[in-house]
């Protein structure tokens, strides 16, 4: 009897997987196949190409071709140099950051207020900080270029990192830093020989959660930017007109701008569960 009652809730457990794959999974799937439908099928309900419908690849040729083929090729390398250097910025300044709250001691402000105080930035919209950072960038004369919006991301996306380290290196053991700084190490070279090699997967972790958002980021882009430093949201937001919505264009570029971050995801799958699971589990 109790086999049984075990047996029935793994039947549902899986259906209820298989029913949430579907409903997560679909959205991709019906964004591939308009990519390959013609402007006049684009709003059919069918499924299958060369059954349902014949394949087309008239939207990769607009969106890769000599008119836009440049703008999706620039839109790429900015999404692609934004967030690979604004989350190495994140993560460089998140783990000194989240080292010294975490072995140190402040005295003037303590550690717990500090960290609060980090973590309330995140939580304010990013519409309310919008206009301060473009009149920051054009006093500086640096609206519409890559270090803008690589400051604004980094800025945005640095709160989260710190938090992430900070648990982190909280599951390290002290001993093993203490017995580098009696053999001589200093407190740098303690984080970067001992600590940072120990925390590894949580570093990949950080580094992925920011790419991902900085990749997705929408709002400081338009911001600041407006012709040079176009990232891939962006221009996606860009297809409609006057005359509506392209779907077919819309998914073309959808499908490009999810791939490298999934990919990048998916190479780095085994650091990121390590990372994301690390501490969750207490002996």
């Amino acid at each position: 009897m109790k086999k049984g009652r075990i047996t029935g809730f793994s039947v549902f457990a899986w259906v209820v997987l298989a029913l949430f794959s579907i409903w997560t999974v679909f959205p991709f799937f019906w964004g591939a196949i308009t990519s390959f439908k013609s402007p006049g099928e684009q709003y059919t309900t069918t499924f299958l190409p060369l059954v349902q419908f014949r394949p087309s690849t008239y939207a990769w040729q607009v969106v890769l071709g000599q008119a836009e083929g440049e703008r999706t090729r620039q839109g790429l390398r900015n999404s692609v140099l934004i967030s690979s250097l604004s989350s190495l910025l994140v993560l460089l300044l998140g783990s000194l950051a989240g080292y010294a709250l975490t072995r140190f001691r402040f005295h003037r402000w303590k550690n717990k207020d500090i960290a609060s105080w980090i973590l309330s930035n995140r939580m304010f919209p990013p519409i309310a900080v919008a206009i301060p950072f473009f009149l920051i960038m054009r006093t500086l004369r640096l609206l519409d270029t890559l270090p803008a919006v690589i400051m604004a991301h980094t800025v945005y996306n640095l709160p989260l990192a710190i938090w992430l380290m900070m648990d982190f290196f909280r599951e390290l053991p002290e001993e093993v830093e203490e017995a580098a700084l009696i053999d001589g190490c200093s407190s740098f070279q303690a984080f970067f020989r001992i600590a940072l090699p120990l925390s590894l997967p949580g570093i990949v972790a950080v580094y992925i959660l920011c790419f991902i958002f900085s990749w997705n980021e929408f709002l400081f882009v338009v911001t600041l930017s407006y012709r040079k430093t176009m990232t891939m949201p962006v221009i996606i937001a860009g297809t409609l007109t006057v005359r509506g919505l392209d779907f077919w264009k819309v998914s073309a570029l959808s499908i490009l701008a999810i791939t490298p971050p999934v990919v990048l995801a998916a190479l780095t799958s085994r650091f990121l569960i390590r990372g994301l699971t690390l501490g969750a589990i207490k002996e």
